[in-house]
């Protein structure tokens, strides 16, 4: 007995910025000289992003007059508390989620509103109750007494968690249709503080949302291509806690990001794999590409790096990066419904995944694509 993606659906906010114009704004919010602002630039040229999203339209203008969100003064000041940054999260989350679920509902084929029995929520970037799980009940007209979950400030690898979960719910009752919502706003807690982690950090970070359809496969809805989910397995490396955190300040949540990451990655992530691999019987050579998240260029190269893959095995997960930089838990699903989509994709075949956070937590998992039934 099994259980399957059937659907994913994607959504992002309006305002879609150019990595250049992101970085003139954080030129002038650091307040950097020439030296410092060619350094800032190298860190951008290397990115491997060219757009990202923001709820907030700030980071796209070049004159700080025009400013909605962040204060036009000099240096941002009064700069937006943590209370004005969740009431954003709180104005905007539950509407881009919606669309996420509007878009998967429309992957899917059908208009399963009345058929879902359980609710998933990921995010890391803001958090409210009556929350954005109960929004979305509402929104959506989904049933009243629908189960929900909640899985929040796990980072980039909450998805992972929340497709466990799923799992575990359908392989228990075969008739559970499971719709999982991750929705992160990350640009709304940039730090203006003049710190190489801050640099880093909003180097990256971008909004958006996906929502996925979890079923029984012996119960599926649809006969399109799907995810079988096979295998799942998780580490986190405590000698590294102090390297990747997620820490509420007292203007929005503060992001510790080191260059020991990539690094540890690159140390850590065989031994893992090999676990993963032991788990599900299979050899490295029975994987046929990678779903990585594309939490930065150098974390899809310390992978392939580690493992001996190609970066065109990896791909989906540049292009990911390229387009929408990294949206923290909802990235690594945008990277899976790219794969499922791509008419390339060979029925039986295995990909091998991954997602990282605080911890410094090394979620894995093995995922089976099967074509049309």
């Amino acid at each position: 007995m099994s259980s399957c993606i059937s659907a994913i659906g994607t959504a992002n906010p309006k305002y879609r910025i150019p990595q250049n114009d992101i970085f003139r704004f954080m030129v002038k919010a650091f307040g950097l000289n020439a030296t410092n602002a060619s350094r800032l630039k190298q860190i951008y040229d290397h990115s491997g992003i060219e757009h990202r999203y923001s709820v907030i339209p700030d980071f796209g203008e070049t004159e700080s007059h025009k400013n909605t969100f962040f204060s036009n003064t000099e240096g941002f000041e009064p700069f937006p508390g943590t209370r004005d940054r969740l009431r954003l999260y709180q104005d905007t989350a539950s509407e881009l989620a919606s669309e996420a679920v509007k878009d998967c509902f429309t992957d899917h084929g059908e208009d399963l509103t009345s058929k879902i029995t359980h609710l998933i929520t990921v995010s890391c970037t803001g958090m409210h109750a009556p929350g954005i799980d109960i929004e979305l009940v509402e929104k959506l007209g989904l049933n009243r007494n629908i189960e929900r979950t909640c899985i929040n400030f796990m980072g980039c690898y909450g998805s992972l968690n929340a497709l466990k979960v799923a799992d575990y719910i359908c392989r228990a009752d075969q008739s559970a249709k499971v719709l999982i919502v991750s929705v992160e706003l990350c640009t709304l807690h940039f730090q203006k503080e003049n710190t190489l982690d801050n640099w880093v950090a909003n180097s990256l970070f971008s909004d958006g949302a996906a929502a996925v359809i979890v079923e029984n496969s012996s119960e599926r809805t649809n006969q399109k291509n799907c995810l079988t989910l096979d295998t799942f397995y998780s580490e986190f490396l405590n000698e590294a806690k102090n390297e990747m955190g997620w820490y509420v300040g007292d203007a929005g949540f503060e992001m510790k990001l080191t260059s020991k990451v990539s690094k540890l990655i690159l140390k850590h992530i065989q031994s893992i794999s090999n676990q993963l691999l032991k788990k599900a019987g299979l050899e490295f050579k029975d994987i046929s590409r990678f779903a990585v998240h594309p939490g930065g260029r150098k974390i899809l190269e310390s992978a392939e790096n580690a493992l001996g893959f190609s970066t065109l095995a990896n791909r989906f997960g540049y292009d990911v990066l390229r387009d929408y930089g990294n949206m923290s838990s909802a990235t690594i699903l945008f990277v899976l419904k790219k794969i499922m989509m791509d008419p390339e994709g060979i029925d039986g075949e295995n990909i091998l995944g991954f997602a990282f956070g605080p911890g410094l937590t090394v979620e894995s998992m093995i995922l089976k694509r099967n074509g049309n039934a």
